[in-house]
């Protein structure tokens, strides 16, 4: 059974590559039928955050991301990993050693005087006399030091290290007794079950470290897939002005799941032509094997894009309880679906469509005076005022149609074009020249409220 995890430390929010790789994990374990994990990296207790973690799991609720079991938090874990601290001692196969910091710094200056690596000189590795007095020893593992040190990737093939040019015996539990990543991610993924393993590329050169763990415990290696970092146009690591900020922030610009998802699963893995993939498609052809291999591109627009497809394309039922959460409470059946057949074809974002809505359910305050120019003429007060009286009279108005026929019989009786009616009405109830047809936003605001609008236009503009 095909086993993942996503890892996060929660030292701050969850970003977009994170999300990218958690991404992965999740469609290979369901796609194989498997589990997949989270855990939350959080021992290092002076840069963690309980709110970073809150976070990240809010994310996932969000996302509809489902981990499977409880969440597993390695500060809950010190006593597992002091029994493995303990068991390697007792094996020969770590030691304490008792350099200062003092004669660590020295050791650095000395090797990069030299040009020379800098790394942990062995001094402490079969030392069997009297430790110095005053230093609280720090954990090293036994690394190999020489010899061929092989990472079996599944994106980058075969990744061959020499242990002599990257290696030391590092520390696996510093002076206070709490262990170090490496050596605690070994850990972890054992015990969990994680055969498959999906990360960025970052990671790659903490992994010879961990198969050092891995061995020395008499561990299973997992499957590795090392993922290429996503860049901006320039092809640069992301910035926060990129896009590389808190993933919750896609939130609040008015993105939805499903468009962010397909965003990211088409950054640096592809299905032929295809863009559009549903949640299923995505389980269903996604392998992990044809990541491409060098870093992909972040690209805004494609996001714009995919986010408009999907607004387009969401029942607006749906719609509307999406857009509760920017204050809009869309109550008349019969009005909220015009409303978003007049709107969602116009939105980018969730945060678009309720602005275009606000456009409409509120009355304008003000007028734009470059369009005001341009649409009032000399008669435009005399058909402004004789379609309000149309409006008034109708015995029935409910649909976009009724208003239209309103409209076409003041263009008849009046001999005037259909502009000279459009332009000073679209003023009237929206202040601009911008938006949808107007006999959507009049059936969607419903009689009285285009009376008043034009009443109100007229007493300005008079």
């Amino acid at each position: 059974m095909v086993v993942t995890r996503f890892a996060p430390s929660p030292t701050g929010y969850l970003h977009i590559g994170g999300l990218r790789t958690a991404l992965f994990s999740y469609l290979w374990a369901k796609k194989n039928g498997g589990k997949f994990l989270l855990r939350i990296e959080d021992t290092d207790k002076a840069r963690n955050s309980q709110e970073a973690a809150d976070a990240i799991v809010r994310a996932f609720e969000w996302l509809g991301l489902k981990h499977d079991g409880e969440i597993i938090y390695q500060s809950n874990r010190d006593e597992i990993y002091a029994k493995y601290i303990k068991q390697l001692l007792v094996e020969g196969k770590a030691y304490k050693c008792y350099m200062s910091k003092e004669e660590l710094t020295e050791l650095r200056e000395t090797q990069m005087a030299n040009k020379e690596r800098t790394k942990y000189d062995g001094r402490y590795r079969d030392f069997s006399g009297t430790p110095p007095e005053g230093v609280d020893p720090v954990i090293r593992i036994k690394a190999p030091l020489t010899g061929e040190i092989l990472v079996k990737d599944g994106v980058k093939g075969n990744v061959s290290f020499q242990a002599e040019d990257i290696l030391d015996d590092f520390v696996i539990a510093r002076a206070d007794g709490s262990p170090t990543y490496n050596f605690v991610v070994a850990i972890d993924d054992h015990l969990m079950g994680v055969n498959e393993v999906i990360r960025g590329d970052d990671h790659l050169s903490n992994t010879p470290k961990q198969i050092v763990v891995y061995e020395a415990l008499g561990f299973d290696l997992p499957m590795f897939y090392h993922v290429p970092m996503i860049h901006n146009s320039e092809g640069k690591k992301l910035s926060k002005r990129d896009g590389a900020t808190d993933v919750m922030a896609y939130k609040e610009m008015g993105y939805t799941p499903a468009s962010l998802l397909n965003f990211l699963v088409r950054l640096g893995w592809s299905h032929g032509d295809q863009e559009i993939f549903s949640m299923d498609e995505m389980e269903d052809l996604f392998n992990p094997k044809d990541i491409n291999k060098s870093a992909s591109i972040y690209n805004t627009e494609k996001l714009d894009w995919l986010s408009a497809h999907y607004i387009k394309n969401t029942p607006n039922a749906e719609l509307a309880k999406l857009l509760e959460l920017y204050g809009l409470i869309l109550t008349s059946h019969d009005k909220k679906e015009i409303l978003l057949d007049a709107l969602k074809d116009r939105a980018k974002t969730l945060k678009e469509l309720a602005e275009l809505t606000n456009e409409i359910i509120v009355a304008p305050i003000s007028y734009d005076e470059k369009a005001v120019k341009k649409a009032f003429k000399e008669d435009s007060i005399e058909v402004l005022n004789t379609f309000g009286a149309k409006v008034g009279a109708a015995k029935e108005l409910h649909l976009p149609s009724d208003y239209h026929h309103l409209m076409e019989e003041v263009v008849n009786e009046m001999g005037i074009g259909f502009g000279k009616i459009g332009q000073p009405l679209r003023i009237a109830l929206l202040g601009k020249m911008t938006g949808p047809g107007l006999d959507n936003i009049m059936a969607i605001i419903g009689r009285d409220e285009t009376m008043l609008r034009i009443a109100n236009a007229i007493t300005v503009h008079s």
